[in-house]
């Protein structure tokens, strides 16, 4: 069972669906859940489905229900990060994996991450991440970097955390 917080249209949320995985996408934006409905039916994929609530809400009804959780490029739109790197603690069994993406805070990403869409958003370093992970009682396993080069629209793993970083974690 895979919960995906903060799905929007769905696109993670179905793509492990289609590899076998028992996905929940959540999200707060009614527009964008509509969006990853219609697209799971347009697609005919199965074992997906879309709920309208909170990652701390959900933590409330399904404590430990998950396998997996994923919260990728989310955090930096919340007002309480911790709150929800809390809630991803509550809804993952112990031993499973919780997965986050995000955008660094530092000048470089500024000039390279920031757009329309993120001009609003509050930029979490990884050291600040991997402080709220420990305290909501996961262990941290990896950080990476994720690069994108504009001329040929591709993207990567890397040890550079300097814009665009992952984090995965374990609940012992």
């Amino acid at each position: 069972r895979v919960l995906d917080i903060g799905c929007g249209g769905g696109i993670l949320s179905d793509s492990m669906a289609r590899k076998g995985a028992d996905v929940t996408g959540i999200d707060l934006s009614t527009k964008a859940l509509k969006v990853a409905q219609l697209h799971a039916l347009e697609a005919g994929t199965q074992n997906v489905s879309y709920r309208e609530i909170s990652a701390e809400a959900l933590a409330q009804e399904q404590p430990a229900g998950f396998d997996v959780v994923t919260c990728m490029e989310m955090l930096e739109h919340v007002p309480d990060p911790s709150s929800v790197v809390r809630a991803c603690s509550a809804l993952v069994k112990p031993g499973g994996w919780v997965f986050f993406s995000t955008i660094n805070r530092n000048p470089k990403s500024f000039l390279f991450a920031i757009d329309g869409r993120k001009k609003d958003a509050k930029m979490i370093r990884p050291s600040e991440l991997a402080a709220h992970c420990r305290a909501a009682g996961l262990s941290l396993e990896q950080t990476r970097g994720m690069e994108y080069n504009p001329l040929t629209q591709r993207y990567w793993l890397s040890s550079d955390t300097s814009v665009n970083y992952l984090v995965s974690s374990r609940k012992p």
